[in-house]
């Protein structure tokens, strides 16, 4: 695996390159991933397994201890030099531990206990037999140690990787071009998004950027988008999807809303304050699966946004002023 350039101190460093190495000894597959993806990933797992200085610190669901997202980022804050906005939790289920979960190295609490796999304070924690192999990382027993937990996950790992390619979702882009993004609801509003809403409201609009759980820039025009003077990819605000209409030369910036993300008042000032050079016109629209999941954060949408609902894809719902009026006289 290539090398990753982290500007933290020495401790920190070595923290993280060491799990990334162990990561991949595991047969996580980062290759593909973005160096600060990669960065995050690796800090997560120190999180949940309780790593500050030794991985021999590293602690299991047996231990009892789990983590919520938002608990991991105040981790990765306190003490590995983080500093990340407590907004961004959802990315740590989506982003930075979908690997580790789906592999079983990582376990929530929803898989032990009676919560649901929805409910937002579910924790994580290391499986018993990946603490175990972190806390040898170094010794002389990490090669024997690898090597039984090869041998006992390799057959797992198959299974998983052949389930999540049967999964995989595959998504037609306006251009004809099909890419396949990992399965989940969030992919599948996003799948929507890309194959309904775009034909029908996007004025023949090509997707700039899209991201997937398991690799966050999937599709990126990065040309494109530098001509359209927008921001780098690597900030926070990042919305899900990016797409460009030449014809109306409007930038559709889309979230698909799940559990998380929809464009309030904040969110959108934010992306206007690094779009002030933008060189389009931008539309923030909010996408929700039905009008039971938009109730839940309608109160939070911000003016001048637009809403689309995947289950009533020929209609949206402008959250605008006077100019619509105009329509019906």
């Amino acid at each position: 695996m290539k090398d990753i350039k982290i500007n933290k101190s020495p401790r920190v460093t070595r923290l993280v390159k060491s799990m990334l190495a162990i990561l991949e000894a595991v047969g996580i597959p980062l290759e593909n991933v973005h160096d600060r993806t990669r960065m995050r990933i690796a800090e997560a797992v120190l999180a949940v397994a309780g790593i500050k200085k030794s991985f021999a610190e590293a602690v299991s669901s047996d231990d009892k201890r789990f983590l919520t997202t938002r608990q991991i980022i105040d981790y990765e804050n306190k003490y590995l030099e983080g500093n990340y906005s407590p907004g961004s939790y959802d990315d740590i289920r989506r982003h930075h531990l979908i690997l580790l979960t789906t592999a079983g190295y990582v376990v929530s609490s929803s898989q032990i206990g009676t919560q649901s796999t929805n409910n937002p304070t579910r924790g994580y924690a290391c499986s018993p037999i990946f603490a175990e192999l972190l806390r040898t990382y170094g010794t002389r027993q990490w090669a024997q140690t690898l090597a039984d937990f090869r041998q006992k996950n390799e057959e797992l790992r198959e299974q998983l990787a052949r389930k999540r390619e049967l999964e995989r979702i595959p998504v037609t882009l306006p251009s004809g071009v099909e890419v396949r993004l990992s399965a989940g609801e969030h992919n599948e509003l996003q799948r929507d998004i890309v194959q309904e809403f775009l034909p029908r409201f996007g004025f023949g609009a090509e997707v700039l950027y899209l991201g997937d759980t398991t690799d966050k820039y999937l599709i990126r025009e990065d040309a494109k988008l530098r001509a359209l003077k927008f921001f780098s990819l690597e900030h926070e605000e990042l919305p899900d999807i990016v797409a460009y209409s030449r014809e109306k030369n409007l930038l559709f910036m889309i979230e698909a809303v799940h559990s998380f993300g929809q464009m309030g008042e904040i969110r959108v000032k934010k992306l206007k304050d690094k779009l002030l050079d933008c060189t389009a016109m931008l539309v923030f629209v909010s996408a929700f699966e039905n009008k039971k999941t938009f109730r839940k954060f309608s109160d939070d949408i911000a003016w001048e946004s637009e809403v689309w609902l995947a289950d009533s894809p020929d209609h949206m719902i402008h959250f605008n002023g006077y100019k619509f009026l105009e329509i019906h006289k």
